[in-house]
């Protein structure tokens, strides 16, 4: 048999050194060229059988003969036979005719075909894991790619391996990743003494050392084509070269003779074939068997649908453009060439993987990178081929795009009718006897074992549809069974605990709800134990649980790394809230400390706030089109910061040191976060704060009690914030959001303050002082003679160079001259801030203006001149009355946010006008403040390039109106002399916006809001020590800004009621009622 068989393939070798053989894939690069082949042919040459020289061409077959060829020829290639149009001339015009260069091809790529199919048959018969001969081990040959079956999963989930597929099992326990094995390297299938290994592990481990072979691509030194043999190397013999026999012919019996072709007067060798039987034999064609060749290493037959489901009659040619040219089926996912061929993406990775990066077609070579997509007009000729169904009893014509759906539904039709008759057959009957138990009566044991079989079932569908999750499928079921039953209350109960809500509430939206409705923990715990009581329900979750889901949204729970590492800053993760005066006594010479302080280190509230914010930007990446996996770095983060004083928050409870009853937060908003891809210049923003100026995106980092006109105790208490957040703006933060590790860089601005904290800061004179203004240097005379002209001259590196200047006076002048050389600046700039205008504080200070203009108005001041302080008075209270009156104003110590937005406008402005004696003077008023609000919108918007286009391009002239008006109508109040905030106003808002894009949304007012936040939060945690206070304060403030949690209360903000629902339930009328109710209707 062994002989026979090298006979066989000696003559096909023969066969195909034809120079008339010709096929569709004569196609071979050079690289890819046996590296013998020079030797082979001569050797062939020199044994070559001289009655071979005429055998009869492929083509030149007899006709009739074809008839009773074994392998049936497609439908397409009798037409093409039929027509003289077939693949081999198809491919004969591809590559010019038969030239000799194409012939020579065509050969060396038949050659290397007829290898690797001999190579991949050899790899079928190895195991994968210890490279055995299937047959020499008994037992089954189990799939390395394919899933576990029923019986090995059970026996796996018993030794606790929660695996579904075979290369998992095989990568845990002997090592060896199978998810890129390819068909023409390594083996398919392993034996079953392997897979006695990994039972006998448990899918874990294992106790057997298995020796793993190391698979190699096909060459011409492969050991499974050309293996060694054993005598010569332990004789140590030199190997002699294999030579090929001579050809001999075939023995004939006596009906054997009518097989053989006949040539002239000779007889020529057997055919390839069969040699058993007395039937009909002729030269099997190259073009065939190279076919099969293709189709071992592409495999696709079960995947790509044949030509044969056409349902039309199409011409030759038309077919053969819709067909791939690799595995002649119809094209499934086309990619087309750098030369215009058309191919099946996964025919032609495949085949590129075994014969290299050659078109099939004509030979030129293509990168794998060249491979497109062919054009949408082509796709849709494509895609609206009609086939016919091959399911029996159907017929039907179906569209190519929607074939495979068609199929699928035809074979869940089959497996649902399957499944019904299997689950018939499970259905145990009552055959008489003893009357069946109910199973609710039965034991534990007893109803396992009777719904043993429904249980497998259930197993079997959660692991196929639902992941493995049999819990889900079981409470459906249920589900689906109450509602069948009309027992709508419980499973609307039931449906509620499934989604976490109404009932059975998760810790999040507990945790959610106490924080939003500012529960301590003792009245927390009591409505716990109220409603689990009275509804017999354990609704809200205990107190530890809530813990539990604090830690991680407080900072301190994620693992991140800088890269370089922070300068003088510790590299560990896990820091929670620390004492804002670690390290405080070694550098203020052992002076107590007379404040309290908590904060966060700013590196780690970073984290935490990005982690918070982790599903936004993901959401972003997906909105934007970008792919989530190539977007890793260039990200940025944009972080507005703010400072401010509370005032006094002196409470009668609480011990402790003797401190200032007055505290000032720092706090951050992430403002927005943007990517740049690689290959576009601007960045695209995935991630913009909505409600930058909310209190809830305000996200605090320092608490202290300390005056905020206590310059050296606040610069002290901030001087470790300020070093943390300059080492972050020279490193790059890496984190993990999405599953992918991430690199983000941080641009930080400070536009939170107010006109004090910025002087304060920046080292520059009180806000009564010449200098009026914290952006440019104009006094405060030039800037009533000139209220609109002025430009940003001033900066923190300017400041701190006019301070060297302050303290050395290297030009020895006097101190006049010095001051009007340093422009105000008379401390050291501390902290560094952006040259902006606050819209909070602005509206304030404009308002208390224009309350100050309707005074003087009111009591006619243009006409007199140093009015007395009792006449003052008087103007006051009757403004203060008036307005008490009209519009329900009632009189402020102190100008805040609600009264200024209240008093600037037409309505007050009519309300004043009544008591404004002089008509010229009330349309003066009238004016101004029509002036003022359409310049407000302007730095009160966040976006007001969008939001007021038109109030933007008209600011220009509208503040030049304003600053005539004041200049002229109200000179006697603005005659060199004007407020700081007003200054701002006319001055810098345009070259603002054009520098920013936006006033508003870098104002202060979120951390202005959450002053009421302290004093609500210090009440809910009031404690005997202020430290621990404190801290709490600052962490369940920080819990009020999760954005995790704001989802949490957007979805259950309808709790209140389902609580109510189930301490006191309604009762509801039957379902019958209900439905003829709905008839009637």
């Amino acid at each position: 048999m062994p002989a026979e068989t090298e006979k066989q393939g000696l003559i096909y070798n023969m066969a195909a050194e034809d120079p008339e053989t010709d096929g569709p894939r004569s196609y071979m690069p050079d690289e890819l060229q046996h590296p013998h082949s020079k030797f082979s042919q001569w050797k062939f040459k020199l044994f070559r059988v001289k009655s071979m020289e005429k055998a009869p061409l492929p083509c030149e077959t007899q006709p009739e003969k074809e008839v009773s060829l074994d392998i049936p020829l497609p439908a397409g290639s009798k037409a093409e036979a039929d027509h003289g149009v077939g693949p081999a001339s198809v491919m004969k015009l591809c590559l010019g005719g038969k030239s000799k260069e194409n012939v020579e091809a065509g050969r060396r790529v038949d050659m290397k075909l007829q290898e690797m199919g001999t190579h991949m048959d050899h790899l079928r018969c190895l195991c994968r894991v210890c490279g055995t001969a299937l047959r020499k081990v008994k037992g089954p040959v189990h799939d390395v790619h394919g899933d576990l079956d029923d019986v090995t999963k059970c026996a796996l989930r018993k030794m606790g391996c929660r695996f579904t597929n075979w290369r998992e099992v095989i990568m845990k326990v002997f090592k060896v990743d199978v998810s890129g094995d390819t068909e023409s390297i390594h083996p398919l299938s392993f034996c079953h003494r392997c897979w006695m290994v990994a039972i006998r592990g448990g899918g874990v481990c294992s106790f057997t050392r298995t020796k793993i072979p190391e698979w190699k691509p096909h060459s011409s030194h492969c050991l499974l084509c050309f293996p060694r043999k054993a005598s010569f190397q332990r004789t140590g013999r030199k190997r002699s070269k294999v030579v090929p026999r001579a050809q001999v012919l075939a023995k004939r019996t006596r009906w054997d003779h009518g097989g053989s072709i006949a040539v002239g007067e000779k007889r020529v060798l057997r055919p390839f074939g069969d040699s058993h039987g007395p039937t009909s034999r002729f030269w099997r064609k190259t073009s065939i068997q190279r076919d099969q060749w293709v189709r071992n290493i592409t495999r696709c037959q079960r995947d790509h649908l044949s030509t044969k489901l056409i349902a039309e009659t199409l011409p030759v040619d038309f077919v053969v453009s819709f067909t791939c040219l690799v595995c002649d089926h119809l094209l499934s996912d086309p990619v087309q060439s750098p030369c215009g061929h058309l191919f099946c993406r996964s025919c032609i990775i495949k085949f590129t993987h075994v014969l290299g990066p050659r078109c099939p077609a004509c030979n030129s070579s293509y990168s794998p990178d060249d491979l497109i997509p062919p054009a949408k007009t082509f796709l849709s000729a494509l895609y609206s081929l009609p086939l016919l169904c091959p399911c029996n009893g159907c017929g039907e014509h179906v569209r190519l795009d929607l074939f495979k759906a068609h199929c699928l539904s035809h074979e869940l039709e089959k497996d649902a009718h399957q499944h019904s008759s299997e689950f018939d057959n499970c259905l145990l009957a009552n055959k008489g006897g003893r009357p069946r138990q109910h199973l609710l009566s039965l034991t534990r044991r007893a109803q396992k074992h009777r719904l043993k079989d429904l249980k497998n079932q259930v197993k079997v569908f959660a692991d196929k549809e639902e992941g493995g999750d049999v819990k889900s499928v079981c409470l459906t079921l249920f589900l689906l069974a109450l509602r069948s039953g009309n027992e709508h209350r419980q499973a609307d109960e039931l449906e509620a605990m499934m989604q976490g809500r109404g009932f059975g509430l998760s810790p999040a939206v507990c945790l959610a709800i106490r924080v939003n409705t500012f529960l301590s923990c003792s009245q927390y715990h009591k409505m716990y134990r109220t409603v689990k009581a009275t509804s017999g329900r354990q609704i809200f979750q205990p107190l530890h649980t809530l813990r539990a889901a604090e830690k991680e949204l407080l900072p301190g729970f994620h693992q991140f790394e800088w890269q370089p590492a922070l300068k003088n800053v510790s590299p560990s993760c896990y820091i929670g809230i620390i004492n804002g005066l670690s390290g405080w006594m070694s550098s203020l010479d052992d002076a107590p400390a007379d404040t309290i302080t908590r904060r966060f280190r700013y590196d780690v509230a970073l984290v935490a706030a990005l982690k918070d914010l982790e599903e936004d930007i993901m959401e972003g990446l997906r909105e934007s089109g970008m792919e989530d996996s190539a977007c890793t770095s260039g990200f940025s983060v944009m972080i507005k910061e703010c400072c401010d004083g509370m005032g006094d928050v002196s409470e009668k409870h609480g011990g402790g040191p003797a401190v200032p009853e007055k505290a000032v937060r720092f706090s951050f908003t992430v403002m927005s976060v943007s990517i740049q891809a690689e290959d576009e210049q601007e960045e695209v923003t995935i991630f913009r704060e909505p409600k930058p100026n909310s209190e809830l995106s305000c996200k605090p980092l320092c608490l202290m009690f300390v005056d905020e006109s206590d310059h050296e105790t606040l610069t002290a208490v901030l001087g470790p914030i300020v070093a943390e957040r300059n080492a972050m703006k020279e490193s790059r933060l890496i984190l993990s959001v999405g599953g992918l590790l991430r690199s983000f860089r941080f641009h930080f601005r400070g536009t939170g303050y107010d006109e004090k904290m910025v002087r304060d800061m920046e080292g520059l004179e009180a806000s009564g002082s010449t200098y009026v203004c914290t952006l440019c240097d104009s006094s405060r005379a030039e800037a009533a003679q000139n209220m609109v002209l002025h430009s940003i001259t001033r900066n923190h590196d300017e400041n701190l160079d006019r301070y060297e200047i302050w303290r050395t006076n290297p030009f020895s002048e006097s101190v006049d001259e010095l001051r009007d050389r340093v422009k105000g600046v008379s401390a050291k700039p501390f902290m560094e801030m952006q040259p902006t205008l606050d819209a909070l504080h602005c509206d304030i200070g404009n308002a208390t203006e224009f309350y100050k203009i309707f005074q003087d108005e009111i009591g006619e001041v243009y006409k007199k001149s140093n009015p007395s302080r009792e006449q003052r008075r008087c103007w006051r209270a009757a403004l203060d009355k008036q307005l008490r009156k009209k519009m329900k104003l009632k009189p402020v110590m102190r100008m805040n946010g609600n009264y200024a937005r209240r008093l600037m406008t037409l309505e007050a402005v009519e309300v004043v006008c009544e008591l404004v004696p002089s008509e010229e003077r009330r349309d003066a008023l009238r004016e101004l403040m029509k002036l003022y609000l359409q310049m407000k919108p302007v730095w009160r918007a966040t976006c007001p390039a969008k939001e007021c286009p038109d109030q933007l391009c008209r600011y220009s002239f509208n503040s030049q109106h304003f600053a005539d008006l004041l200049s002229s109508t109200f000179k006697y109040r603005y005659n060199g002399k004007i407020t700081n905030y007003l200054h701002k106003t006319l001055a810098h808002v345009p070259e603002i916006i054009e520098r920013d894009g936006s006033i508003g949304a870098w104002a202060s007012e979120g951390n202005e809001s959450a002053n009421k936040l302290f004093r609500r939060f210090r009440k809910m945690n009031a404690r005997q020590s202020k430290a621990f206070e404190l801290e709490d304060v600052l962490k369940h403030h920080w819990l009020y800004t999760s954005k995790y949690l704001q989802k949490f209360m957007e979805a259950h903000k309808d709790s209140a009621k389902a609580m109510q629902a189930t301490i006191n339930p309604i009762e509801i009328q039957d379902d019958e009622d209900m439905s003829v109710e709905v008839t009637e209707c």
